[in-house]
């Protein structure tokens, strides 16, 4: 991988379901990442590697190592890890004990295959942010970047506040 390309990680979550119809439960499909960046035109070189597939709810703390894993031995100084929102502070939480990277975890309430998804926005800013922020981990999320440990999942708003 090029020095300055960005790393992407993908494990599942919102941003990538798939909802075939009403009555079907969803499933994880493809990641969604290389066609949103694409979709913006995005020249910054980077590369995408799927971790896994998994509903955040479902992501253990074994999974959380692999991701943890996955980050730390890569060469890439800057990366961005796709994740479920309802555990995605607790992979960030696990993901503080790699020094001298810039890690940006994002997801979406509302899957990217949706024409009113949050998804391409989130990438967006994470992307960004992953290119300008001091080394530390950080969340992208209903239009912030929070710093990890301060941020929360408001469900009831429907949106990622300060808080932790």
């Amino acid at each position: 991988m090029a020095d300055d390309a960005i790393l992407i990680l993908t494990t599942g979550g919102t941003i990538d379901k798939v909802y075939f119809d009403a009555l079907s439960a969803y499933q994880i499909g493809e990641a969604t990442v290389t066609g949103i960046l694409e979709m913006g035109r995005v020249t910054r070189p980077f590369v995408v590697e799927e971790v896994m597939r998994k509903d955040s709810l479902d992501v253990t703390d074994g999974d959380r190592a692999r991701i943890v894993e996955h980050v730390a031995r890569s060469s890439a100084h800057r990366v961005v890890v796709t994740h479920g929102t309802d555990t995605m502070t607790e992979t960030a939480r696990a993901l503080r004990t790699v020094p001298g990277k810039v890690i940006v975890l994002v997801g979406a309430l509302t899957p990217a295959r949706f024409a009113q998804s949050d998804a391409a926005f989130n990438l967006g800013m994470a992307f960004a942010a992953v290119q300008v922020a001091q080394p530390g981990v950080y969340i992208t999320m209903s239009g912030s970047v929070f710093p990890e440990g301060a941020v929360v999942k408001d469900r009831a708003a429907g949106a990622f506040t300060v808080g932790g």
